[in-house]
């Protein structure tokens, strides 16, 4: 039982980080119909933003979790004036705005690599304060990115159903033009989606950053591939669905490894686990969790 404990809070912890992430590509693609693929390298620049803040300047780490998440959708904001906008005005079709993404990633991580250079990093973090609660041990890291994404997951929640422009979001995503007939302001709800996007990659990054320990400029590459999985689990464009497919596939992740399983699965195998819960979950329903179904 101690170990199951164990592997759901891990799961939970994992899954919270890839719903965060997941939150933005669905969003992004819900509104305006772009696969962002940078979503990696804001996730990356979020967690060395913190970086900046927690080492170079010696401040808390939650600190620079603010600061992170504040540059990142600041870095959002200024792509969409510069990069998407210009695009989108020109008409560019859905498969041009992905390989457009995809040359945006490149760019932002080989100019990553040049400020930063490829060396791992750490945040001065007490990588021996282990808390023993109820049988769970969990490290000082490990606390913080629980603590700090749920609280992140809570706030997403309530600013959807609660707050006006989490409404009008989802109305634009679910059906852009009657929302804009509506007298939804089309260009103020999209620019705070990226705001909002950006926010929850920097945070997304900052929190891989603490339960990996030590990480490099590839990190938000290495995690992008669980993020869409988990936005295509819980139905494309649909926040709520992003956070369920999220949490969903962190905890699968886990669990492969437990030992009650067979001997479990070596950890090298949890991104193997999440593309075939992916494909096993779409052939019982194609659309995803909260996806709806095509007519």
């Amino acid at each position: 039982m101690t170990q199951f404990l164990q592997l759901l809070v891990n799961g939970l912890v994992t899954g919270s980080i890839l719903a965060l992430a997941g939150v933005g590509v669905s969003l992004v693609y819900g509104i305006l119909k772009v696969v962002n693929f940078a979503q990696g390298e804001y996730i990356t620049y979020g967690a060395f933003t913190a970086v900046a803040v927690n080492i170079v300047w010696k401040l808390n780490i939650v600190l620079g979790a603010i600061a992170a998440v504040a540059a990142i959708a600041a870095l959002a904001v200024v792509l969409e004036y510069v990069f998407w906008r210009p695009m989108r005005r020109r008409r560019a079709g859905v498969f041009t705005l992905f390989v457009a993404s995809l040359g945006l990633s490149l760019i932002m991580r080989g100019l990553l690599y040049s400020v930063a250079s490829p060396n791992p990093r750490t945040y001065r973090i007490n990588v021996f304060q282990v808390y023993d609660i109820g049988g769970v041990r969990l490290s000082e890291s490990q606390l913080l990115a629980i603590v700090i994404a749920f609280v992140a997951i809570a706030l997403v929640g309530v600013m959807f159903a609660r707050t006006q422009i989490g409404r009008s979001m989802r109305a634009l995503s679910d059906n852009r033009e009657l929302a804009s007939i509506s007298g939804v302001d089309v260009d103020r709800v999209v620019l705070f989606t990226w705001i909002v996007s950006g926010g929850l990659a920097g945070l997304a990054g900052v929190l891989q950053g603490l339960i990996q320990g030590s990480f490099d400029a590839n990190m938000g590459f290495v995690l992008l591939l669980p993020v869409f999985a988990a936005v295509i689990l819980g139905g494309v464009g649909s926040a709520y669905g992003a956070l369920a497919g999220g949490l969903l596939i962190g905890i699968a992740m886990e669990f492969s490894t437990w030992s009650a399983l067979g001997g479990g699965l070596s950890p090298i195998w949890e991104q193997v686990v999440a593309f075939t819960v992916l494909i096993v979950m779409l052939l019982i329903r194609p659309q995803g969790i909260l996806g709806e179904a095509r007519t």
